[in-house]
């Protein structure tokens, strides 16, 4: 039997909540709100148009859709049946062109090893078992010199209150038990990680939440949210 790199009660989460993907005012305003600056993030550091592009983790297809949009050539791949039955919905509503696939990063690699120019894998990794084993499918996927995107939690004291206690029990952005404090990465962690696959650090910025404007902003802070960028030199 192949090992799979899943957590089934995190996909199980996202499944009962897959049909309120698209809702601006549901569970999902936080990725609907923060998707503008993690796009904005990629599209400064690569040029998106003619590029083979991978969506790691695409869920209902948020960023995919934006990639897409871009004029990236995108694949978008979960272990979720329901998020990509939304998101092949909404594909087809929003007239584009994009590949889902229900596989794992793991299950790509074996099959399209050095396929993408960019692979983005943004707020999946703390929802694995093994985070390591993605980014070392990350580093097969990408082609010489290219682009990979992650983005995940900080693992400390601040990120827990923020995170945990603010966002999903005081001010609700998202539903109790959308995150697991154990599985939080430190940004040391990932740029560990990311050395060991030969992959290039070439930047990591924080993000953060104004409860007050309710106003998310990339920042130089990371003791909560962070984006990294690596190339494979």
């Amino acid at each position: 039997m192949t090992y799979e790199n899943i957590d089934p009660a995190e996909i199980e989460k996202f499944e009962k909540l897959a049909r309120t993907w698209w809702d601006l005012d549901s569970e999902f305003k936080p990725l609907h709100d923060i998707n503008p600056l993690r796009l904005g993030y990629i599209s400064q550091r690569v040029q998106l148009a003619g590029k083979q592009a991978l969506d790691i983790g695409c869920g209902g297809g948020i960023l995919t859709e934006s990639l897409a949009r871009n004029g990236a050539f995108v694949t978008g791949i979960d272990m979720g049946k329901a998020p990509l039955q939304v998101a092949r919905l909404h594909r087809h509503e929003s007239d584009l062109e994009i590949d889902y696939q229900q596989m794992t990063a793991e299950a790509m690699a074996q099959q399209y090893p050095g396929k993408f120019d960019v692979v983005t894998c943004l707020e999946m990794l703390e929802h694995v078992p093994d985070p390591g084993s993605v980014i070392s499918a990350c580093r097969r996927l990408l082609k010489p010199n290219g682009h990979l995107f992650l983005s995940t939690i900080n693992r400390n004291p601040k990120a827990y209150l923020f995170a945990i206690i603010g966002g999903e029990h005081l001010l609700k952005l998202l539903p109790p038990g959308t995150h697991d404090y154990q599985k939080f990465i430190k940004p040391s962690e990932l740029a560990k990680t990311l050395r060991e696959q030969d992959l290039a650090l070439k930047d990591i910025t924080g993000m953060t939440y104004n409860p007050i404007s309710q106003q998310y902003k990339l920042a130089s802070d990371t003791d909560v949210n962070y984006l990294m960028h690596a190339i494979y030199e």
